[in-house]
């Protein structure tokens, strides 16, 4: 018998009653107006989220929020404001000196203000690398919830993905809030029609 084998078998021998594992049901929060309650959590952490309207822009949109951006990185079909398509790079540091990304987003989520983000792009390192980061969603992909969140991810197939709410932020230095400590310092959801 091997050490794991004794330590497995004294465990068992010295266990008392064994208890089913039990059944785990809650009722998580919902929300009536998830698009209200996903602006309001994405701004308490930092980011904004901006509904596009039927007609509008998205590149004045962009433009309107970040008019000094001029190294734009998408390889999103529509986004003219983008200076360089990042696929066709050879080396994510080339990457670098990005001023903003536009990007897309899967679902967001109502309690948290956060995105799920696949990678759809060559280098993951966009999405951290930018000063700035524009995340295009369907205003229709809103779920409640982190529990609606993992039963949608449930059987989907993706190489990386993430949830993202705000700029990236730390505050463990001399309790300071420290914005874009390790990735973009803005975040922009934009919510579009179907």
């Amino acid at each position: 018998m091997s050490t794991k084998d004794d330590i497995l078998s004294r465990i068992r021998s010295h266990t008392g009653t064994r208890y089913e594992k039990p059944e785990i049901t809650l009722d998580a929060i919902t929300y009536a107006d998830k698009l209200k309650q996903f602006s309001d959590s994405l701004e308490a952490a930092g980011g904004q989220a901006v509904v596009w309207q039927p007609g509008d822009d998205i590149n004045e949109l962009i433009r309107r929020h970040f008019p000094e951006a001029k190294r734009i990185g998408s390889n999103l079909p529509g986004i003219t404001v983008a200076t360089f398509n990042p696929d066709s790079l050879s080396d994510p540091r080339k990457l670098n000196d990005t001023d903003l990304a536009i990007v897309e987003g899967c679902f967001g989520v109502a309690e948290n203000g956060a995105v799920w983000i696949t990678q759809q792009v060559k280098f993951k390192a966009l999405y951290f690398i930018p000063t700035a980061l524009v995340i295009i969603i369907n205003k229709d992909a809103l779920v409640n919830n982190m529990h609606e969140a993992y039963r949608q991810l449930e059987g989907t197939d993706y190489k990386y993905g993430f949830f993202v709410s705000g700029p990236s932020k730390t505050a463990d230095i001399e309790q300071a809030l420290v914005l874009g400590a390790h990735g973009p310092m803005k975040v922009l959801v934009v919510l579009k029609e179907g």
